[in-house]
Parts: structure tokens; sequence; C-alpha cells
């Protein structure tokens, strides 16, 4: 399954300027998903990291990271029409500068889930070549209580 920006926006709650996701190449729900950012030199972070280098800052790649997850968490039938929140990151490696001009594959694959729980195995990518490894732990809003 592929997904506009556009369609993504539907999903989940992120809005610009802090709504990092271009498209969804793949997606099989419950299991994975590879979604698009591409890295422009005029998005303000870009300059504004390390002025006149124009680099992501890696904790946003970690939260293109998480949006990828919450698309992939929300498309699940089991959490459809609720809100995914980031519950923390248990490992992350930052391995290369992401620039402008790149264009960010996020590879998110679930790894376990638990309820409204679970966590996720991420790999941000820049022509074939890791970036950026991490390992989140995701929530999902509980059932609404009745009064």
């Amino acid at each position: 399954m592929q997904l506009t920006s556009q369609e993504i926006q539907k999903l989940i709650p992120n809005r610009f300027p802090i709504f990092y996701m271009d498209g969804v190449k793949e997606l099989v729900a419950g299991e994975s998903i590879t979604a698009i950012k591409n890295v422009t030199a005029d998005e303000s972070f870009v300059n504004g990291f390390r002025p006149g280098e124009y680099v992501m800052p890696p904790a946003l790649i970690v939260e293109s990271l998480a949006q990828a997850a919450s698309i992939l968490i929300l498309k699940s039938p089991a959490f459809a029409h609720k809100t995914a929140y980031l519950g923390g990151i248990s490992k992350a490696e930052f391995l290369k500068d992401v620039h402008a001009s790149d264009q960010l594959e996020l590879k998110v694959k679930m790894k376990k889930q638990r309820d409204n729980m679970g966590v996720v195995a991420c790999e941000a990518v820049v022509n074939e070549e890791t970036v950026l490894t991490a390992e989140l732990m995701f929530i999902v809003e509980p059932e609404e209580t009745v009064r």
C-alpha cells in the first residue's frame, strides 16, 4: 500500500512545521512500513542546526521515524481512528549526517506489541546507506472509559 502526504495527514495529528512525511512507498499493516522524507534547504531546521552545512538534526530524523511508526500502527485494524504516542527511545545510533537534497527512507518494523503498547525497530537510509538506527516504544491511546 502507498500513501500520499495528504492521506497521511488523515491518520496522524502532526502538521507543519512538525510534519515530516512526504509519502509512504510500502506498507504492510501490522508488520512494516517504508516512508519518505525529502530533506530540503528551505526547511529552517536544516540551515539552523549547523549554519551553512544544511544538515537535518538527528533528533528530527528520530521524530520522522516516530511519525512513520505512527502510520504503521494506526493502519492496524486494532488501532484505527486512535492516536499513537512515542513512549520512549530504548536505542538510537546516529551513523551519518543527512543533508539538504537527501531523500530519507524511513523503514520501520513491528517488533513487539501487547495491548496498547509496543516496540518498533527503525532504520533511516539515504542512498541505500543506513544513517540512523533506533528502537522506539509506542503507546496508543486506551479505549474510552464509559462514565
